[in-house]
Parts: structure tokens; C-alpha cells; sequence
């Protein structure tokens, strides 16, 4: 192994290229075969949403991502992570997340991308308020018993 993968993270207010994260973390390269992205959008189901806000703690955020970043690196053979995560006012039809994991064969990047998008949607430590757009401030946005499962599917045994 050349070296140990080293997890890009990101918590910012600014929108990404998706195009320019991936050719950054391929550009150059020759081991790696695939490169599985996973791009979260700002959705609005109902026509009533004006904008999510995303709040975070610094530091403690990029702490918990990078933690299961590790995990990914530690479980899958990755030749590259990167995780962008947005907060601030996200308006519907935008960017909120970027996953990229490059790997030299497709099932650990697909794998390690579901199970950080998997952790990211139930247990990253970000809370969400709608804005509608009437005006109005809508609710904080409960997590669903759905993500929750679907992130335990990942436990190691005996945790």
C-alpha cells in the first residue's frame, strides 16, 4: 500500500462543483478503477419549501464525519474520500452533500458511499429548519426511523 488514504472533509456555507471534487481527487491517478458520487439535493415535495437551514456545531461536525470517514478507509480498500457537507440556508434544487470514494474496484466505492451517506443522513450531528415559503418558519426536521435503520445495517458486531 502506498500509503494510508487520508479523508478529505468539508463543512462549508459555499455550494461545490461536483465535477471539479471528483477530477481533484482523480486528477493524475492511475490506480484507481472507480469513483462511486453521491450528490444530496435540497428537495421540496410540496411546493411550500422557501429554503432548509442546516446548522452545525464547528468542529464537532468535522470530528464526527472524519471518525466515520476513518471507519470507511479502515473497512473498504479506498484510494480516495471526500465529504462535503453545506450548512447555512439551502434553497430547493440545490447542493447539500457530496460523497466521492474512489477505490480501484466499483464495490468498495459503492459500498463505502452508501455507508457514509447512510451515517450522514441519521447520526451526523446537523439539524435542519424548514423555511417555507409563505413567510413562515416551519418545524426542525425530525429524523426518520427509516435512516436510523438503515445506518444499523453497518454495525460491527458486539456494537
Amino acid at each position: 500500500m502506498a500509503g494510508a488514504v487520508v479523508p478529505a472533509i468539508r463543512i462549508q456555507r459555499e455550494d461545490f462543483d461536483v465535477a471539479a471534487e471528483i477530477a481533484g481527487l482523480t486528477g493524475g491517478r492511475t490506480d484507481i478503477g472507480a469513483v462511486v458520487t453521491f450528490s444530496g439535493l435540497c428537495r421540496d415535495e410540496q411546493g411550500a419549501l422557501s429554503a432548509l437551514e442546516l446548522e452545525h456545531y464547528p468542529g464537532m461536525a468535522e470530528a464526527e464525519i472524519g471518525r466515520i470517514a476513518a471507519e470507511a478507509v479502515e473497512r473498504w480498500p479506498l484510494q480516495g474520500l471526500s465529504v462535503i457537507h453545506r450548512h447555512g440556508k439551502i434553497r430547493p434544487g440545490e447542493n447539500i452533500v457530496l460523497v466521492v470514494a474512489a477505490s480501484a474496484h466499483r464495490q468498495a466505492a459503492f459500498e463505502a458511499a452508501n455507508f457514509l451517506m447512510d451515517y450522514l443522513k441519521s447520526r451526523a450531528p446537523f439539524w435542519k429548519k424548514e423555511h417555507l415559503a409563505d413567510g413562515s418558519e416551519g418545524g426542525w426536521v425530525e429524523a426518520k426511523q427509516t435512516d436510523d435503520q438503515a445506518a444499523d445495517r453497518w454495525k460491527k458486531p458486539g456494537r
